[in-house]
C-alpha cells in the first residue's frame, strides 16, 4: 500500500527537522501544512509531520531573469533541477523494522532517504481504529486530504486534564460536543459539564447564514444524561421538560468563593478579611447574618471583635447583589448536589443549565461552589477505596467541562479555585477536566504545563499561541502548523490521547453523526420521559 514518492531527504537534523528535495513530477500546490509524510529509512520508518514549504532555485541568476510567463517550455525545463521545491518536516514516531511498537524519535533517517505520502495503513498505525476492541477509540476526525479517521484514546485522554481551544467563532462548542458525546458513547467516564449558554444539554444553534438547530447530549443519550437547571423558567421555555431544579444555600458559600468573584463584586482586600471574621463568629450562616444586620448591630459587633465598620457595611451592600440570581436560597431543604452526586455515582452524566443567570458573577459563583463539594466527596471516596482495594468502593472517573477557564484559572485566582486543585491533582482522585477557553494565555502556566491533550482551532493572538506550546517538545516547528488552520472545522490535537500531533478536519456535527453515535428515537425513551411527552403533546393539541 505504498503510495506515490514525494521526494527525498537532502538535509536536517533532529532538533530542526529534515528537508526534503520534492520531485519534479510533483506539484507543491498539491501539498498542505500539516499533512503526514512518512520516510522510509534503512532501519526504520519516520512518520512524519509537514510544517513549511519553500521554493528554492539552483542557481540565483535564474531569479533575474526568469522565463516569460508565456514561455512554458523553459519553465518546464527548469522544474526540477533550475526550480524546485523543499518541504520542512518534522520526525515525532519511528517504528523499527523488526518492530510493531511506536517509538519516540531518537535519530534521523540517512541523506536520499524516499519520502512517501501517508498511506490509510500507516495511520490506522499510528492512530488505530474506532471498532478496536481492545481499547476505546473514537474518531474525532480526519486527517487534511484523506478521508482516514484519527482516533483519541479516551482511557488516556479522561486519565489527564484536557483543553479545547481556539478564537471566537472556530468551532469551540462543536468540538467539545464531539469529545463528550464520545466519552458518553464508548463509557470511558462520566461527565460534569456546567452549561454556561445552554449549548450542550438541549439543542443549540448552530452559525451560519441559515438558522437552523443542532441535538444536544440530552437528545442524543436521553437514558445517559440529565439535566438539572439554575433557571428553570428559561428551561422550560427551551422544550427541556424534565430538567431537575437546582438551588444553592448562601449557607454553602465560602470565603474563598467571594474572592474568586472579588473583581465582579467589587470587592476589597478588606472586606474579604472582615468576612473571615464573620465566618469565624456566626459560621455557615454568615452571610445571612450579615444581611440582615442593622447599622447599629454591625457598630456593637465590630467594636467587640475588632472588625471594621466600613468594610463589613461595604460588605454587607455588596453581597446584597447576591439576592438578585434566582438559584439562591437563604438556606435549602433539599441536599441538590447529593442528588446530582448519586446520578454520577449510578454512571449517568450531568448538564447544569444556568439560562438567564449566564452573567459571569453567577456562572463562576455557583460553578466553584458546585465543583468544590463534588471534589470533597471524591476525595472522601478516594480515601475509602484507597484503604478498602474493594472494587465497588472505586469512584467512576470524572470529567468536569467548564468554559471560559482563564477566569478560573488565571495567576490571580487560580488559588481560590478547586479547578486549580484538580487540575494539578491529574487523575488522583479520579476527577479531572475539560477547559474550554479562547484566551489560553490567560491561564496559570503551571495549570498548561499539566493539560494533557489539547484541541487547538485557529488562534491568531501570539501570547496564546505561546501558551498552548507550554511544555511541547518542538513546539516551534508545530507553531506555523497551527497559524496556518483554516478558520472551521479545523484543528490541531496533541498530548497525551494521540501518539503524535496530527491536524485534522473535525468530525461534522450532523445527522449522519447522530446515526452512529446512537441517536435514540421516542420508542427507545423511558416510561416516565413518554408519558411526559404524550401529555405535553395533548396539551398542545387543547386535549
Amino acid at each position: 500500500m505504498t503510495t506515490q514518492q514525494l521526494g527525498i531527504v537532502v538535509q536536517g537534523s533532529l532538533s530542526q527537522g529534515l528537508e526534503v528535495r520534492l520531485r519534479g513530477g510533483v506539484s507543491v500546490e498539491e501539498l498542505r501544512v500539516g499533512q503526514f509524510l512518512v520516510v522510509q529509512g534503512q532501519r526504520s520508518r519516520f512518520f512524519c509531520l509537514l510544517t513549511d514549504v519553500v521554493l528554492g532555485t539552483a542557481n540565483p541568476r535564474i531569479l533575474l531573469n526568469p522565463p516569460a510567463l508565456e514561455d512554458t517550455f523553459l519553465q518546464e525545463v527548469l522544474a526540477g533541477t533550475g526550480t524546485f521545491a523543499t518541504l520542512s518536516v518534522a520526525p515525532m514516531l519511528m517504528i523499527l523494522k523488526d518492530e510493531q511498537d511506536l517509538l519516540p524519535v531518537k535519530t534521523i533517517p540517512s541523506h536520499f532517504s524516499p519520502v512517501y505520502e501517508a498511506s490509510e495503513r500507516d495511520f490506522r498505525a499510528v492512530f488505530g481504529w474506532e471498532d478496536d476492541p481492545q481499547r476505546r477509540n473514537f474518531a474525532i476526525g480526519t486527517p487534511l486530504d484523506m478521508a482516514v479517521p484519527i482516533c483519541l484514546d479516551l482511557d488516556r485522554f479522561v486519565e489527564r486534564s484536557n483543553g479545547v481551544f481556539g478564537k471566537s467563532g472556530t468551532g469551540k462548542s462543536f468540538l467539545t460536543r464531539l469529545l463528550l458525546a464520545g466519552i458518553i458513547q464508548k463509557q470511558a467516564a462520566v461527565n460534569l459539564i456546567f452549561d454556561m449558554h445552554s449549548e450542550y444539554g438541549w439543542e443549540a444553534t448552530r452559525e451560519g447564514q441559515q438558522v437552523t438547530t443542532v441535538k444536544g447530549l440530552r437528545q442524543l443519550f436521553p437514558r445517559q444524561v440529565k439535566i438539572y437547571t439554575l433557571d428553570p423558567e428559561s428551561t422550560r421555555r427551551r422544550g427541556v421538560r424534565d430538567a431537575q431544579e437546582l438551588y444553592i444555600g448562601l449557607d454553602q458559600i465560602e470565603v474563598e468563593d467571594l474572592a474568586l468573584v472579588q473583581a465582579e463584586l467589587n470587592l476589597s482586600e478588606a472586606s474579604l478579611e472582615n468576612a473571615m471574621i464573620l465566618r469565624n463568629e456566626f459560621g455557615k450562616d454568615w452571610i445571612s447574618r450579615l444581611l440582615v444586620m442593622t447599622n447599629q448591630e454591625i457598630q456593637e459587633f465590630c467594636e467587640t471583635k475588632m472588625g471594621s465598620k466600613a468594610s463589613i457595611m461595604a460588605l454587607q451592600r455588596k453581597l446584597t447583589r447576591l439576592e438578585q440570581l434566582k438559584y439562591l436560597r437563604h438556606t435549602c431543604s433539599k441536599n441538590y448536589i447529593g442528588q446530582i452526586l448519586e446520578t454520577l455515582a449510578a454512571g449517568q452524566h450531568v448538564v447544569i443549565e444556568f439560562g438567564s443567570q449566564a452573567n459571569m458573577l453567577s456562572y463562576m459563583l455557583a460553578t466553584n461552589i458546585i465543583a468544590r463539594r463534588i471534589h470533597q466527596a471524591y476525595v472522601q471516596q478516594s480515601e475509602i477505596f484507597l484503604q478498602t482495594k474493594n472494587p465497588s468502593d472505586r469512584p467512576r472517573q470524572l470529567v468536569i467541562t467548564i468554559e471560559e477557564a482563564h477566569r478560573f484559572l488565571e495567576p490571580a485566582t487560580v488559588k481560590q479555585t478547586i479547578f486549580g486543585t484538580i487540575a494539578r491533582e491529574m487523575r488522583k482522585y479520579f476527577v479531572t477536566l475539560l477547559v474550554v477557553d479562547q484566551r489560553p494565555s490567560g491561564i496559570d502556566s503551571e495549570i498548561m504545563s499539566q493539560i494533557g491533550t489539547r484541541i487547538t482551532a485557529l488562534l491568531n493572538d501570539e501570547k496564546d499561541i505561546e501558551a498552548i506550546f507550554t511544555g511541547v517538545a518542538g513546539s516551534q516547528q508545530l507553531r506555523s502548523v497551527l497559524a496556518k488552520l483554516d478558520s472551521k472545522q479545523q484543528a490541531l490535537v496533541l498530548g497525551h490521547a494521540v501518539p503524535m500531533p496530527v491536524v485534522i478536519q473535525t468530525r461534522s456535527y450532523d445527522e449522519s453523526f447522530y446515526a452512529e453515535i446512537g441517536d435514540r428515537d421516542w420508542q427507545e425513551l423511558p416510561t416516565p420521559l413518554l408519558l411526559e411527552a404524550a401529555q405535553a403533546a395533548k396539551s398542545d393539541l387543547g386535549i
